[in-house]
């Protein structure tokens, strides 16, 4: 692979859905691209113009997606995989990263550089106040990658370990009871009067924000489209907002 065959390839964070929250870096590698790789929603936020190509494809390929954006590269593409949010969180840049690993020993030397974002969140934590302003867990709580057993066991530790927690993917259609769960381990766990937030659309038009203790929450209250934030014994609301404090008690 000679030099002016190289491309490159950027893992991009388009942030939590307000363009405004799209960095100048990320918009850089944008101008720059003859591909954008990524799931079909995300795909639809580039606008399109001459010389790009536009490469979306459904949720469940992100290894396929990832040797495909890496094959273009090989063939002298400047290619972006975006994701929303951040591309390290949940995202594509370790699906690239797994791909490189499998794939042909010259993809090595491909430029390959990850573009942080805002995460939802941390989008949502800052349209609440602070909820996370302490030690935290992040938790996916899709099995599509890790069975249900483990997502309970780390729900449970992370409870009994204090932690504020922020869960992506709380709640399908295909598997509506398992939050109901994961609210019996919380409650359980943190206590039933820890607070619990839900994020819906974050920084979108049709955002909605409400806050409830883990005895009040209910299971409908998430979906696919929210972030869930719960807190610590020691979070509390002030007012409209939510706080941890920097201490423990």
């Amino acid at each position: 692979m000679t030099r002016e065959q190289t491309g490159s390839v950027v893992i991009a964070g388009l942030g939590p859905g307000d363009d405004t929250l799209i960095t100048k870096e990320v918009r850089i590698a944008l101008d720059r691209a003859t591909d954008v790789v990524g799931y079909i929603p995300y795909v639809k936020r580039i606008a399109p113009r001459d010389g790009l190509t536009l490469h979306a494809s459904d949720n469940r390929v992100e290894v396929d997606r990832a040797s495909h954006a890496l094959q273009m590269a090989a063939a002298g593409k400047q290619v972006v995989v975006v994701s929303s949010g951040d591309p390290g969180v949940f995202a594509m840049a370790s699906a690239v990263f797994e791909a490189l690993e499998k794939g042909p020993k010259d993809w090595l030397d491909l430029e390959i550089r990850v573009l942080p974002g805002i995460t939802a969140m941390l989008a949502a934590a800052a349209q609440l106040g602070a909820p996370l302003g302490h030690d935290f867990a992040a938790i996916n709580l899709s099995d599509n990658l890790k069975p249900w057993d483990l997502i309970e066991k780390r729900l449970q530790l992370a409870g009994e370990a204090g932690f504020a927690m922020a869960f992506y993917n709380p709640r399908s259609k295909s598997r509506p009871h398992q939050f109901a769960r994961a609210l019996e381990i919380l409650r359980a766990a943190c206590g039933p009067q820890t607070l619990i937030s839900f994020a819906r659309d974050v920084t979108k038009p049709t955002q909605s924000i409400t806050t409830v203790t883990l005895a009040e929450a209910t299971p409908e209250m998430a979906d696919m489209r929210t972030m869930v934030i719960v807190g610590n014994r020691d979070t509390r609301r002030i007012g409209r907002h939510v706080y941890t404090p920097r201490y423990a008690e």
